[in-house]
């Protein structure tokens, strides 16, 4: 006789009621926040708002530091849009842990549309040339300050963690689609906008970020976001490097990184190496490549065949001046192995990246300029679907521009407390993975002997990592 199968617990009705009394006990569901906080105060950032970003007219409510602490913890937590300050208002632990309120959504509306300029904006727009569309305004001094603050917070990073003594900078724009009616076209179609980053590669940490309209095209004065990414670094890296899209392919760009006298800039030697736009010079150069000088490059594909091989370029354009070594160009050519065409009828693909780096094989170079799509398109990323910078909040262009590069300094506190004060694991994980293992703890946030203790919902083990963890990142009183 065949029993009866016993019920899967998945099939039975939840065995619980709700009580509609609220707990009177004061508690968090975010015990892991003050970890995140005290990487943002032991950075010194606090008084890095408090010296460039004076916005507030009045003295109540939060001042700046207190505001900007609050967005840094929006982004930790996971929160999306300023709307989302009103859960965090209705987590009374919260408060206890920070020393201090969450500002309500209007308040953090108003404090974001504090650093829009229409002056700036009026004045990118007149001074345009007759056919030109696209401009990038000047910063504000509001929204120049808050970059000054991510710059002097990626310094503190720096000498906290001294031994690393090379900085490779990758540089790239993303797009952002915005429905909202200012949000202009990108080349793609879509409305939304296109900001630029710059990433220290080796220590994942944003340099610099420029926002900017949809219709800007990424080639348009990438100079100005490479010089505000390499004075960004701190005085302990001694080696330079520099990665880029064809974007990037740019004569202001490319003069100023191969001059070692550079203004605006590091002296010495930048080895780098950009994606080249491809021209009918170029074009043909490579078709006259021999044969036998093509080699196959990276791990094997199964249906591509990929080689590379030297070219012998010089471009006749203005960049190429005669007392400057020429650049290294090195052509990359994808065929099919069973000789099919490619879906626009080609039978061969061509690409070309150039250098100024001449120690590394062809193979290896391509290698080293292609390792960026593990840091800045990771990076964009991470900020556009798990911090907050996916979605803009505003019509006004400096209130999303200071959304954006507030997204940027909360992607730094947590490099900062992964890489100084958390274990080795923990280092390569992202947003989503250390609120689901750190941040959302729930704790009872306890008051003894004048004290204000929290206690947490973990393991014994864990609570001892967060001790130090507390302990590695210092606070100056």
């Amino acid at each position: 006789m065949k029993l009866p199968r016993k019920p899967s617990p998945t099939e039975l009705p939840l065995s619980f009621e709700i009580d509609d009394k609220p707990l009177e006990e004061t508690l968090t569901a975010w015990g892991g926040v003050p970890l995140v906080v005290q990487a943002f105060r032991s950075l010194k950032t606090p008084s890095g708002v408090r010296q460039h970003v004076r916005i507030k007219q009045r003295d109540r409510g939060l001042d700046e530091a207190a505001m900007v602490e609050s967005f840094v913890v929006l982004n930790a937590v996971g929160g999306e849009c300023v709307d989302d300050f009103a859960q965090l208002r209705a987590d009374a632990g919260l408060k206890e842990l920070l020393g201090h309120e969450l500002p309500s959504p209007e308040a953090a509306r108003q404090f974001l549309n504090r650093f829009h300029s229409q002056e700036k904006l009026d004045e990118a727009k007149e001074s345009r040339k007759p056919e030109q569309l696209a401009f990038i305004p000047e910063e504000g001094d509001a929204l120049a300050g808050l970059g000054a603050v991510n710059r002097e917070l990626v310094r503190e990073l720096g000498r906290c963690c001294a031994e690393q003594r090379m900085a490779t900078v990758d540089q790239d724009a993303t797009i952002i689609e915005s429905h909202k009616r200012e949000a202009l076209r990108t080349y793609e179609g879509e409305r939304g906008y296109q900001p630029m980053l710059a990433v220290w590669a080796e220590m994942d940490a944003i340099l610099a970020d420029e926002f900017r309209d949809g219709n800007v095209p990424a080639m348009m004065a990438p100079l100005e976001v490479a010089k505000r990414a390499f004075a960004a670094l701190p005085e302990t890296v001694e080696e330079l490097y520099y990665r880029g899209d064809s974007a990037c392919h740019e004569h202001g760009l490319l003069d100023w990184l191969r001059d070692e006298d550079r203004a605006d800039g590091p002296k010495g030697k930048i080895g780098f190496v950009v994606s080249a736009r491809m021209s009918e010079a170029l074009r043909a150069a490579i078709l006259g490549v021999p044969e036998a000088e093509w080699r196959p490059y990276g791990e094997p594909h199964p249906g591509e065949i990929r080689e590379c091989a030297e070219v012998d370029f010089v471009p006749a354009e203005r960049s190429e001046r005669k007392e400057i070594e020429p650049l290294r160009y090195v052509a990359i050519r994808i065929r099919r192995r069973q000789e099919e065409m490619f879906a626009d009828g080609s039978r061969e693909k061509h690409f070309a990246v150039l250098s100024n780096r001449w120690e590394l094989t062809p193979g290896r170079l391509i290698q080293w300029h292609r390792e960026k799509a593990g840091t800045i398109e990771a990076v964009h990323d991470v900020l556009k679907n798990e911090l907050s910078a996916g979605v803009m909040p505003s019509k006004y262009f400096g209130a999303n521009a200071a959304w954006l590069r507030l997204a940027v300094i909360a992607h730094n506190v947590l490099t900062a407390l992964k890489r100084i004060a958390l274990p080795a694991e923990f280092l390569r994980a992202r947003p989503k993975r250390l609120r689901f293992l750190l941040i959302n703890t729930a704790g009872r946030i306890v008051q003894h002997a004048r004290r204000t203790i929290l206690r947490l919902a973990a393991l014994v083990d864990c609570i001892a990592f967060w001790k130090e963890a507390l302990r590695l990142l210092p606070v100056a009183t």
